[in-house]
């Protein structure tokens, strides 16, 4: 099927599914009907009663939700519970839940959304919140001491070859299965994510990739646009579509006002976060690290030989020493929630890559100025790309090289094999895990502040965003930088290893370093390749290219 008519179709509101069903009689129908596809177009009348119903909890554009709308929704969505679990069937059972209390998101929701849960199976759970820079520690530390102090935990995949790999967690039964509708999944998450040794563990509640997050007001202002052409500039003023135009119109912008304010063009997140900010330097470095002819990017996959020093993660973080001086003040000091809630939301910054959470909440955060005037886009390309296996630069036929980040494959709810001892407490955790996971909640978390973007095919139906309160316009070029992220065919996979966090982690402390001026960007480089070549031989060389090849579909 040719892109433009699946974009057509997708934006009726077709889902994959939809689409991967009936390709040839969609592209008849949309052949006939020319550019209309009105016969496709799924009516917002078509959503079910109780998504309607949910969605207006509190109403897109009516305030930022509250615990009492948390409580409200989850109570809501208790009905695949009821068929499964009798009224009070868990009462005795105590349930430990450990994860992020990030933006006063992640367990702030679970908590609501739990509550009415607890009241009608009798169970209890105890909460151990985590900021998001603390989460890997603590997380490691479980694991090292042997002290899992948890029955439930919220976590990403990349953590499950530390986790899953070291036989902690508890196999999904069947009955969750059906209950999640596992198979509304988007592709991308489905096994061998969420799984190890071909059994699955995961309830996935969000899916992650970073897309491009831009100024619609700033990219169509005509006194930047004349002040871009008066500088001697000769492309047009519009939207980057490359890191090279991005670094370009950053410093072009340093100085300038708009609306009466500063001005700024991208916003960088130099300051380390748990491990979580690697991802912000790998959105900048994957368009020049990841060749379409080749599946790695991180490291070589035959031998674990760290890619991270070579010329095109060093261009990478040279443009980030390039472009702060640009930045706002003091930007070396912000990390990534800095970044997107405290400044862009804010109306600092025009260009910021993030996961879809901003989408979401530029139009229900209380603290968004930017509701009526953000785009979106897949990340930005390069006009060259590093092939590592001949050590040159290239220029594609095809054009600038992309290649989006599904950087942590998204939060999902596992269960600890410490519960399968006993079995009414281990159903009472998988309850908890599948109501979190649940379809129909799925879609209120993936249009409120929540900490999760959209995961499953159902989410991308328009007509139910639009009914819900959003902008046409706006949710189709969301929801198309989220599934074009998603579907990307060279698109740079998040490696399902153990240990990845500690990479990362040490990248990041490296990193703090080189952006602060006390190394240049190769040595930098090269002292994240020597840390994380020490740790690949501490975990075991052999068993890490196993992994990570798998991971890569190798």
């Amino acid at each position: 099927m040719r892109v433009g008519l699946y974009d057509k179709l997708v934006r009726a509101g077709a889902t994959r599914r939809d689409i991967l069903k009936g390709a040839a009689s969609m592209a008849a129908i949309a052949a006939a009907s020319g550019a209309g596809l009105g016969a496709l177009t799924r009516p917002a009348s078509a959503a079910s009663e109780l998504r309607s119903k949910i969605l207006q909890i509190p109403g897109v554009g009516k305030g930022q939700p509250t615990d009492a709308d948390f409580q409200k929704v989850g109570e809501l969505c208790l009905e695949a519970t009821k068929a499964n679990v009798k009224e009070g069937e868990f009462a005795g059972v105590e349930l430990t839940f450990m994860g992020l209390n990030n933006q006063n998101l992640h367990n702030v929701l679970f908590r609501g959304f739990l509550k009415p849960w607890e009241t009608y199976t009798g169970a209890k759970i105890s909460w151990i919140d985590l900021a998001q820079a603390d989460y890997n520690a603590r997380l490691q530390q479980s694991i090292a001491t042997g002290t899992v102090d948890f029955d439930i935990i919220e976590m990403g995949a990349p953590f499950e070859g530390d986790v899953c790999g070291k036989g902690l967690t508890s196999e999904m039964p069947d009955w969750v299965k059906k209950q999640i509708d596992f198979d509304d999944l988007v592709n991308y998450l489905k096994p061998p994510v969420g799984t190890w040794d071909g059994k699955q563990y995961r309830v996935t509640i969000d899916g992650d990739a970073h897309n491009f997050n831009y100024r619609t007001d700033v990219f169509a202002d005509a006194d930047l646009a004349k002040q871009w052409k008066d500088g001697g500039a000769t492309s047009e003023w519009g939207v980057p579509k490359t890191w090279q135009e991005v670094q370009a119109v950053t410093k072009f912008l340093k100085g300038k006002k708009f609306k009466g304010q500063d001005v700024y063009g991208y916003l960088d997140a130099p300051k380390p976060w748990g491990g979580f900010g690697f991802y912000f330097l790998g959105s900048r470095a994957t368009a020049y690290a990841k060749h379409p002819d080749d599946k790695a990017w991180l490291f070589d996959a035959d031998t674990m030989k760290p890619r991270i020093n070579n010329p095109a993660w060093v261009r990478a973080i040279q443009d980030v020493i390039d472009a702060l001086p640009s930045e706002p003040a003091d930007q070396i000091n912000a990390d990534p929630n800095t970044t997107a809630f405290q400044q862009f939301l804010a109306g600092t910054g025009s260009m910021i890559p993030w996961w879809g959470d901003v989408g979401s909440n530029v139009k229900t955060n209380d603290s968004s100025v930017i509701g009526d005037v953000t785009g979106f886009s897949i990340l930005p390309g390069s006009d060259d790309v590093y092939n590592s296996k001949t050590g040159k630069w290239e220029k594609l036929a095809s054009g600038p090289n992309y290649s989006p980040n599904c950087a942590y494959l998204g939060w999902g709810v596992y269960v600890m094999a410490r519960v399968d001892s006993d079995e009414k407490k281990k159903k009472a955790a998988w309850s908890a895990a599948a109501h979190l996971g649940g379809k129909d909640l799925s879609i209120w978390t993936a249009m409120y502040p929540s900490g999760f973007q959209p995961y499953r095919n159902s989410h991308f139906d328009i007509p139910e965003w639009v009914a819900a309160g959003y902008d046409e316009a706006f949710i189709t070029s969301y929801l198309k930088s989220e599934g074009d992220s998603y579907n990307h065919p060279n698109a740079a996979i998040e490696p399902r290893i153990p240990g990845i966090f500690q990479y990362y982690s040490a990248a990041e402390d490296i990193l703090a370093n080189t952006f602060a001026g006390k190394m240049k960007a190769q040595e930098g480089a090269d002292a994240i390749a020597a840390a994380w070549e020490k740790l690949t031989d501490q975990i075991g060389r052999d068993k890490q290219i196993k992994l990570y090849k798998a991971s890569l579909g190798m």
